[in-house]
C-alpha cells in the first residue's frame, strides 16, 4: 500500500490554474515537496486547466469540484475533505510559503497540538495601508514571531490535524468562515495551538485605501456573525452595543505589540490614524454583524480577496507580478 503524505496543501481558486501558479511554485520549492500532497479547489475542475508538469514534483495531487455556489469556507471544507495525509495546511494564492515552511510545520504537528501556524513576512511593506492591514489581520503572528502556544493563528495560513476538523462533521465550512472562532473552540476542548516561527509566508496585503476599508467592514461583520451565530439576542447586543470600544481596546494591543524586538515601532507615528480608521471600520462591521448577521459579507469577501493585485497600488501590482513569475 503507498504510503500517505505528510501533508496535504489546500489551494483554492475561484478562477483558473494561472490564478494560483504563484503558490504552486513556492510549494514546488519546499525542502519536503515530495512527502506532500497538493489538494487544488476550484468551482469548476474544467476551469482548471492545470499545468501537470508542475504538479508531478509533489508525491501526489487532486483537482476537487466544489459546485458554483462558491465560497472559500465551503472550497477549504471540500479540500480538507477530500485531502488524504494527516495534516492539512491552508494557503492563499498571495501569501507564499518559504522552503523550510512545510518541513517546520510537519516537524511541528509530531507535538500533541490542534493546529501549527507560521509566522508572515510583509511582501509589499511600501505603504502604510499594507502594514495596517497586515497589522490587523497578523499583527500578533509578523516575523519575528514569538515561538510556542498560542491562543488563536492566522487565519487561511494555518496547518491543522486532520481528524480534528473532520470531528466537526457538517459545521466545518461554519468553523472556516472566520477562524478566530475555530481557533478559540479547539482550545475551549483543551487542544494546543502552537506557532512555528521558523515555517515564514510571504503575504501580500491590500494597499489601496478604498478595498481596504471594504474589507476591514466585511471581516468584522462575518466575524461578529459567525461568533454569534448561537447565542441569545442579550448577549447580541450587549457586544453590538460594546463595539465602539473595540478600536482603542485593538489599537493599544497593536501598540505594546509593536514595542517588542524586531518590531515596527518606527512606523507607528505615521501609521497611527490609517490604522485606528481601520479599525473603526472593523467594529462597525461588527456591530452590523452583532445585530444584523452576515447579510452579504461572505459574498462580498470572496469577490474581493481573490485576484490580489487589483487592490494593491500600481508599484505593488507591479512587484507581486514580477514576483509571481
Amino acid at each position: 500500500m503507498p504510503e500517505l503524505p505528510a501533508m496535504s496543501v489546500i489551494v483554492v481558486t475561484r478562477a483558473h490554474f494561472e490564478a494560483v501558479r504563484a503558490v504552486i511554485k513556492h510549494l514546488r520549492a519546499q525542502t519536503v515537496r515530495a512527502q506532500l500532497e497538493i489538494v487544488i479547489v476550484a468551482p469548476s475542475v474544467a476551469s482548471v486547466v492545470a499545468d501537470l508538469e508542475m504538479l508531478r514534483d509533489f508525491q501526489c495531487f487532486q483537482l476537487v469540484e466544489c459546485g458554483n455556489a462558491f465560497s472559500t469556507s465551503v472550497a477549504r471544507a471540500t479540500g480538507v475533505r477530500r485531502a488524504v495525509a494527516p495534516i492539512v495546511a491552508l494557503v492563499e494564492d498571495h501569501s507564499w510559503p518559504q522552503p523550510a515552511w512545510a518541513e517546520k510545520l510537519i516537524a511541528a504537528h509530531r507535538q500533541p497540538c490542534a493546529a501549527v501556524g507560521p509566522a508572515l513576512v510583509n511582501g509589499n511593506p511600501e505603504t502604510l495601508t499594507s502594514w495596517t492591514n497586515l497589522l490587523i489581520e497578523y499583527g500578533a503572528w509578523i516575523d519575528p514571531a514569538p515561538q510556542g502556544a498560542q491562543p488563536h493563528l492566522p487565519g487561511h495560513n494555518s496547518s491543522y490535524k486532520r481528524e480534528r476538523l473532520l470531528a466537526y462533521g457538517d459545521r466545518l465550512e461554519v468553523m472556516f468562515e472566520a477562524e478566530s472562532v475555530l481557533h478559540w473552540d479547539l482550545r475551549a476542548q483543551g487542544h494546543e495551538l502552537l506557532l512555528e516561527a521558523e515555517a515564514k509566508t510571504v503575504h501580500y496585503n491590500f494597499s489601496l485605501l478604498g478595498p481596504s476599508l471594504r474589507l476591514r467592514f466585511c471581516v468584522g461583520r462575518l466575524f461578529a456573525s459567525s461568533r454569534a451565530r448561537d447565542w441569545p439576542v442579550a448577549r447580541r447586543l450587549a457586544y453590538a452595543l460594546a463595539a465602539p470600544l473595540i478600536p482603542c481596546l485593538r489599537f493599544g494591543r497593536i501598540v505594546k505589540m509593536l514595542q517588542g524586538p524586531g518590531r515596527l515601532r518606527h512606523l507607528l507615528p505615521r501609521l497611527a490614524p490609517l490604522l485606528f480608521l481601520a479599525l473603526a471600520l472593523d467594529a462597525t462591521g461588527e456591530f452590523t454583524g452583532y445585530l444584523t448577521g452576515p447579510g452579504h459579507a461572505g459574498e462580498k469577501l470572496n469577490d474581493i480577496e481573490f485576484d490580489r493585485p487589483r487592490n494593491m497600488t500600481t508599484a505593488d501590482r507591479l512587484r507581486f507580478e514580477a514576483a509571481s513569475r
